[in-house]
């Protein structure tokens, strides 16, 4: 049975929220847990689906995992699983992108993986695996990928460089973890640069890595014989602040949010700008106040329209546009996007039409917004898409009377208390299963 959100729209939602870890720094944290036989502890943990998922497979592994939910916390120690070179791991956590990330990890502990290609988090076009694959024979893995999909790895990882073809986030994030281990120095040319990433980087350092050029497009890692535990905090996720002080300039309101992650929001907090509204950065985080229409903000260069592009960072991140988007249906002025890196990252855009929403797409990659008052409430399908589900939310809400997000689950693989903090700013939401 699905679940749906519910929202009785038109509401200025106001106070204060505390965001949750970063789900896209939690992750790879966890498959790096499994560099070391010391006990790790990861604090700021968020309850989400896939972090449920790694530590089902952590156990099933026979893992020591301790997760105090209420503290957030979770203690894992890999060093009695009985994990050696004799051991062949066939089943991966299924339906979750960060598995992949698991193959390095795992390899340097078991030598032997049996596989399959399916990897994938959500409906954004192909998620390839075989850049992942490319960097692992680069490390001196084996691979078998036809009928049958086994890795091997005959000893150790050795020293690598590799160009990359694009800054992606998950093939630096597993080339870090390979090279953390690895005999000699290893370099990546054209790696991502995410918070996420910067994170994962400082946490293997903090078990005794030797990572030079953290939050730059070239990486060089010097690999050590052995990592260590550590205690270490999964940073809050920018990707939920901008949320929710996007949400509160959406429906008027007074908005703000606890984060100690300022540095990253430069960017970020001039994109809402565009729409005339302003941000306050505070002591403790972020705050947003609007009373008057959104209104976009033209361009000094005539005959342009304003725009908001998406790439890897530190461009504004693209997993962020949907609810720019529907920022964008509201105010008063056109706004062109540009999303330069998922081929099906627009494919939502009749939803919004089923609010009266006015968009039209350019290519795979371009849409423009026609801004307007007059939407209506609206019964609307969210694709597997955590931040077009809170899109499609965030249009509803803006909106006098009811409306409802179907297939509105996958929120939670990324938001353990979206609805509560939600509640607690004055929205009118429930879960409603169909």
């Amino acid at each position: 049975m699905s679940e749906s959100l519910l929202v009785r729209g038109g509401k200025s939602l106001s106070g204060s929220i505390t965001p949750s870890g970063n789900k896209n720094a939690v992750l790879p944290m966890l498959c790096a847990t499994l560099l070391t036989d010391e006990t790790m502890t990861v604090r700021n943990v968020p309850d989400i689906t896939d972090v449920n998922k790694i530590v089902d497979f952590f156990e099933m592994l026979g893992s020591q995992v301790e997760w105090d939910r209420d503290a957030k916390t979770i203690e894992v120690n890999h060093g009695g699983a009985g994990l050696d070179s004799r051991t062949v791991i066939d089943a991966l956590p299924p339906g979750m992108r960060s598995s992949v990330m698991l193959f390095g990890p795992l390899l340097a502990r078991v030598g032997t993986l049996n596989v399959s290609d399916d990897a994938t988090g959500c409906s954004l076009g192909a998620r390839e695996v075989d850049p992942h694959l490319d960097i692992l024979e680069g490390f001196g893995a084996t691979i078998e990928w036809g009928e049958r999909r086994e890795i091997r790895l005959p000893g150790s990882f050795s020293a690598n460089e590799h160009w990359m073809d694009y800054a992606s986030v998950t093939t630096t994030e597993h080339f870090v973890m390979c090279a953390a281990l690895a005999n000699g120095t290893s370099t990546l040319v054209n790696a991502a640069s995410e918070p996420h990433v910067q994170d994962l980087c400082k946490v293997l350092v903090e078990m005794g890595a030797k990572i030079v050029g953290i939050g730059t497009s070239v990486l060089k890692i010097e690999g050590v014989p052995a990592l260590r535990g550590a205690d270490v905090r999964v940073s809050d996720d920018h990707h939920e602040i901008f949320t929710f002080l996007a949400i509160g300039a959406m429906t008027g309101g007074d908005v703000s949010v606890e984060h100690s992650v300022q540095h990253h929001f430069p960017l970020m907090d001039r994109t809402l700008e565009k729409f005339g509204v302003e941000v306050e950065q505070t002591a403790t985080g972020s705050r947003v106040s609007t009373t008057e229409r959104l209104r976009v903000e033209q361009p000094r260069t005539s005959h342009l329209l304003q725009k908001v592009e998406g790439a890897p960072w530190p461009y504004f991140p693209v997993d962020l546009i949907p609810p720019v988007v529907a920022l964008a249906t509201v105010a008063d002025g056109d706004m062109l996007f540009w999303n330069k890196v998922y081929e099906g990252a627009f494919g939502w855009v009749p939803e919004l039409a089923k609010f009266g929403a006015q968009v039209t797409v350019c290519d795979p990659h371009r849409v423009i917004v026609f801004g307007r008052d007059d939407l209506r409430p609206a019964v609307v399908d969210a694709p597997y898409i955590i931040r077009v589900t809170i899109a499609l939310f965030m249009v509803g809400a803006s909106i006098d009377g009811e409306s409802i997000i179907r297939n509105a689950s996958p929120v939670r693989r990324a938001h353990p208390n979206f609805v509560e903090n939600l509640r607690s700013l004055g929205a009118d939401v429930e879960w409603v299963t169909e």
